[in-house]
């Protein structure tokens, strides 16, 4: 009996790892360069920013802290109220109008003054499973009024209760209704600049779609933004362990799989999922990254999600795209959503405005 039971274990072992070496590719070439950074200069810039750091840590940490001792089922709704409602005291300058794009409940923000032929689509993070357009307005007024442009914020189908595909979907044919639709409704002039931004996981949903449009004969986008995006869904980038401790935001969500091998977490996430984690239409940065628009990418030095970033950025260059990565010291995952509290946050959108002026 303790023969078979032996047998079993060591044939399981084995079958592990050979799923791990079919699996394994070499993606540590794309791990340099690094990109370009950015650190508070004097000494006044640097205590500001520290104190700033502190109060927002201090601000996240009670919102998010009680998570790690959720059930998943509960995690998730308290995520979900979370994040809908912690900007609910801001003040935003655009005007603010619900629509329904071909079936995806959505809202477009519009900054005084703003060009509503200019159209950029944002899609919200929140690991798939929460966030909205509601809770993302802070940055969706700042985006319409640095852009020139009306912005379409989302709310696509969330998982669990949906599939992964469906938030690919509903992207795609929100995209789709924006470039026929404006905030005044059916336009039969095509848009005159058209972007598209999205953070964490509303950063992959990004990078995704832009390898969509290629490949199925739509408008390109002038250019794209991705703000701490996940690139590769099977999480095996160095800094998802290595900054850990460091990421405030996502270590409640991360902290349970730091002693999974990356192998084992992938088919977890195909599991949960419902789809292979190694197909591009989930992970972008395993797919053809040549021919997309120009890209810009921010992360946090401290973030798990840095090296996705630095790997998408990288790779996308070996393969012709125009793609840049630029890296912030000692902030917190998607930081340009704390504007004006955060300093970085204010210095990070002025580099998002200089490229979509760049690209319009």
């Amino acid at each position: 009996m303790i023969i078979v039971v032996v047998g079993t274990i060591l044939t399981g072992l084995a079958l592990l790892v050979l799923v791990y070496w079919l699996t394994k590719d070499n993606l540590s070439k794309y791990d340099l360069p690094q990109g370009q950074r950015f650190s508070p200069g004097n000494a006044t810039a640097v205590a500001d920013s520290a104190a700033a750091v502190k109060a927002l840590n201090k601000r996240l940490r009670g919102a998010s802290g009680r998570l790690e001792k959720m059930p998943w089922s509960q995690r998730i709704l308290s995520m979900r109220e979370t994040m809908d409602n912690f900007f609910a005291g801001a003040k935003i300058a655009s005007l603010v109008t619900s629509v329904d794009a071909a079936g995806v409940p959505a809202e477009w923000v519009v900054a005084p003054g703003a060009d509503s032929s200019r159209r950029l689509l944002y899609i919200h993070g929140g690991a798939f499973m929460a966030g909205s357009a509601k809770g993302y307005r802070v940055l969706t007024d700042k985006l319409s009024a640095i852009t020139n442009s009306a912005v379409l914020a989302i709310d696509y189908r969330l998982m669990p209760e949906n599939k992964r595909l469906d938030c690919v979907e509903d992207c795609r044919i929100s995209y789709d209704w924006m470039l026929e639709n404006g905030p005044q409704g059916p336009d039969a002039m095509a848009p005159t600049a058209v972007f598209v931004a999205g953070d964490s996981a509303g950063g992959n949903l990004t990078l995704a779609l832009l390898a969509w449009a290629r490949d199925n004969q739509r408008r390109s986008p002038n250019a794209a933004l991705a703000l701490s995006p996940v690139t590769d869904a099977r999480f095996v980038s160095p800094s998802i362990v290595g900054n850990l401790d460091s990421d405030v935001i996502l270590k409640p969500l991360a902290k349970r799989l730091a002693w999974v091998p990356g192998f084992m977490i992938g088919l977890a996430g195909r599991y949960m999922a419902g789809h292979k984690a190694s197909d591009p239409v989930v992970s972008p940065l395993l797919g053809d990254l040549a021919g997309l628009p120009p890209i810009l990418v921010l992360a946090s030095d401290c973030e798990i999600l840095r090296d996705d970033g630095r790997r998408y950025v990288n790779k996308a260059v070996e393969a012709g795209t125009d793609a840049s990565l630029m890296l912030w010291d000692n902030v917190p995952h998607v930081w340009p959503i704390f504007y004006p509290d955060l300093p970085e946050a204010a210095e990070a959108l002025d580099q998002v405005e200089i490229f979509f002026k760049r690209h319009a």
